[in-house]
């Protein structure tokens, strides 16, 4: 199959105002992509469109709470008025919910994340999908590893990326030749989101992220490249492929080892 040309092609991205979604806006826009960025944060917002068009790039930022259906409609409206028809939508906007406290099952924290990570990839989805089908495009959904397996302290926000692996793998059969369904599932990436510990007082070193987490450029770059390729999924790094595989096999052994590797990441704190 031809690589899919990015160059003119108006990309949407949610989450653009920091990092994965943040870094992919500047390396689609380096392909030449017409990017329409969108977060809660303005400024955030402004200061990553400004990083597009003051090295040429073509971009345009619409701030929305993806959590609201209503937003999420007037975003695709606004994104397609200012720059055409949606070629590719990108659903990367997210938050974190590690579990705080004794708690296991937190009913608010769960609704919440819930409401962000799963229903806003759906409102978005489904206010940019009959521009989708007019250009034939394709759906990017930023889910992550612990959308295939379970994580310790991690039973909202896994359960989200769950909810959004089911959603979009069964979106993707009834969509089949009319627009393209791609699941991104990364494992740690350096962002924010893991610079703040569950545990109070407690931080993931900038140490660690180096040594242990994978670089926002890099992770952007094989999404970028995986959306060239128009790819169904894509599974970041050989340890979290290997787990995949070994799951309905070994699942006691992978848990284990999704475990400790928890652990070293946070520092024993969890």
């Amino acid at each position: 199959m031809a690589q899919y040309q990015l160059k003119r092609k108006h990309v949407v991205i949610t989450g653009a105002s920091d990092g994965i979604g943040r870094a992919l806006a500047l390396e689609v826009a380096g392909r030449g992509a017409r990017v329409t960025l969108s977060a809660r944060s303005r400024d955030k917002l402004a200061a990553a469109t400004d990083a597009i068009t003051t090295g040429g790039g073509v971009a345009v930022a619409i701030p929305a709470d993806v959590s609201s259906e209503g937003e999420c409609r007037v975003l695709m409206e606004q994104a397609i008025a200012a720059q055409g028809p949606i070629d590719v939508l990108v659903c990367n906007a997210g938050i974190g919910s590690a579990i705080q406290g004794d708690d296991p099952i937190p009913i608010e924290t769960i609704r919440r994340t819930m409401d962000v990570n799963f229903m806003g990839a759906v409102h978005a989805t489904a206010a940019a999908l009959p521009s989708l089908q007019e250009t034939r495009g394709l759906i990017v959904a930023v889910s992550s590893l612990q959308g295939l397996l379970g994580f310790p302290k991690s039973c909202a926000y896994a359960a989200s990326k769950h909810a959004m692996q089911g959603f979009f793998d069964s979106l993707r059969i009834d969509l089949a030749g009319a627009v393209g369904v791609l699941v991104v599932s990364p494992g740690p990436v350096a962002t924010n989101i893991h610079r703040l510990d569950p545990t109070p007082g407690k931080k993931v070193s900038d140490e660690v992220l180096a040594r242990q987490a994978m670089p926002v450029a890099d992770c952007a770059r094989l999404i970028r490249r995986a959306i060239e390729a128009r790819r169904r999924d894509l599974v970041m790094t050989s340890a979290g492929r290997l787990a995949v595989r070994l799951y309905p096999f070994f699942p006691g052994f992978v848990d284990t080892q999704v475990l400790k590797a928890n652990r070293r990441f946070y520092g024993g704190g969890r």
